[in-house]
């Protein structure tokens, strides 16, 4: 039986992809979308696939067991999640910027209602990946330089793939690295952002997509681990992988890395 799948946030540039991923998977099928700039009435998948109801109201749409794919922001996420527990729906969320309060009551929802929520900072496998070999490597090193990209519209920085990464680091390293501060500072801020010595850098222009790079250093080398996404279309199999997950198992999960095994 076909998993039926809400976009939340289906106006937006994710989730126009996640739309388009919907309507093409054998095992899913889109029922909904739900955007807040909608003009509500019907909204027609890529592919010549059958229109399907578009509206400002998650309610409105939304069904016991569906899944419901949220990519807008931490509020929408939030109030995605309030509203499709109750109702017996999943969710999957990859809005960027979830404090630890959002992830407290996304588990208390998963817990109290036995629905599945999947939250993950990247759906990319390879910014996973990335993540996971960052742990492996940072103990043998005593400095850590983390340098992000990504499009001009971004509204945090840095990225929360860039925080995970960071934090990832400092978990494998079991402790603080190394950040020397510049004997003089010509311009504040040149430095970038400090996560227990792992030094953040954030950069922002058009025609990026998100583009990460951990720069590892010890006496007389580096070692660097760089994960780009060049479209969109790269974070798909891993929303897939997770829809799968979801609709199946109760529970909150946090992080790809959860559901891949690593």
């Amino acid at each position: 039986m076909a998993i039926d799948v809400v976009v939340h946030g289906v106006l937006g540039r994710m989730g126009q992809e996640v739309l388009a991923m919907a309507s093409q998977e054998p095992d899913f099928s889109a029922i909904g979308g739900v955007d807040v700039q909608a003009d509500p009435g019907e909204l027609t998948p890529p592919g010549g696939n059958a229109p399907i109801p578009l509206t400002r109201d998650l309610s409105d749409v939304v069904s016991a067991e569906a899944v419901v794919v949220d990519f807008t922001n931490a509020e929408g996420a939030e109030s995605a999640m309030s509203t499709a527990a109750p109702l017996g729906a999943n969710v999957v969320v990859g809005s960027t910027g979830i404090t630890e309060r959002v992830m407290e009551t996304a588990a208390e929802l998963a817990s109290r209602h036995g629905v599945g929520i999947v939250i993950a900072p990247n759906f990319a496998l390879g910014a996973v990946l990335l993540t996971h070999l960052t742990r492996i490597a940072a103990p043998f090193f005593e400095y850590a330089d983390l340098t992000e990209t990504h499009h001009e519209a971004k509204i945090d920085a840095p990225s929360g793939t860039a925080i995970s990464i960071a934090r990832a680091a400092v978990e494998g390293k079991g402790g603080e690295f190394e950040s020397p501060a510049a004997e003089k500072e010509i311009i504040p801020g040149t430095r970038g952002g400090d996560h227990e010595g792992v030094v953040i850098h954030s950069a922002r222009m058009p025609g990026r997509v998100a583009h990460h790079e951990m720069v590892f250093g010890a006496l007389g080398q580096t070692l660097t681990l760089r994960h780009d996404s060049i479209d969109r279309r790269s974070f798909m199999p891993g929303v897939a992988m997770a829809i799968r997950h979801v609709a199946s198992k109760p529970g909150l999960v946090v992080g790809l890395e959860n559901i891949l095994g690593l």
